[in-house]
């Protein structure tokens, strides 16, 4: 505590010491806190049971072909998918006891921003046997 005996002169000191009113403000600003009850807010969502389950009869076990349409459309096997359900089959496929192929063309008027997530994708299942197809549109562009 900061004290002092005033001036020389004998004159009483006219500043008041704010400290011990600081420390009784901390005091009680942290008896509030932690008196505040804890806001748990939860929102409760029925998920279907098989989201991690891709169907099996999607995911071939020789080889899967992931195309790109000019739209950024991605199709696995034909059949449009979201990216979600791409990394599902991709995870799928990696489960399988042998690691089937996988066969990736992006179309020549894709957005490479489109293919760029898609082979992030891709990459992070840790596929290791990936083709590139269709690569013969390229040739003279």
């Amino acid at each position: 505590m900061a004290m002092s005996g005033g001036k020389d002169d004998g004159e009483p000191m006219m500043e008041m010491n704010t400290t011990p009113l600081i420390d009784v403000m901390l005091v009680l600003l942290i008896m509030f806190i932690i008196t505040i009850p804890i806001q748990t807010h939860a929102v409760k969502i029925d998920l279907p049971n098989n989201a991690n389950n891709p169907p099996l009869d999607a995911v071939d076990p020789v080889k899967n072909k992931v195309a790109i349409d000019a739209a950024g459309n991605i199709t696995w096997n034909g059949t449009p998918i979201d990216k979600l359900t791409l990394r599902q089959y991709l995870r799928a496929a990696m489960a399988l006891p042998v690691e089937p192929e996988l066969q990736f063309q992006p179309d020549r008027q894709t957005r490479y921003v489109v293919v760029d997530e898609v082979l992030a994708i891709i990459k992070q299942s840790k596929v290791t046997k990936l083709g590139f197809i269709g690569n013969d549109q390229y040739a003279n562009f």
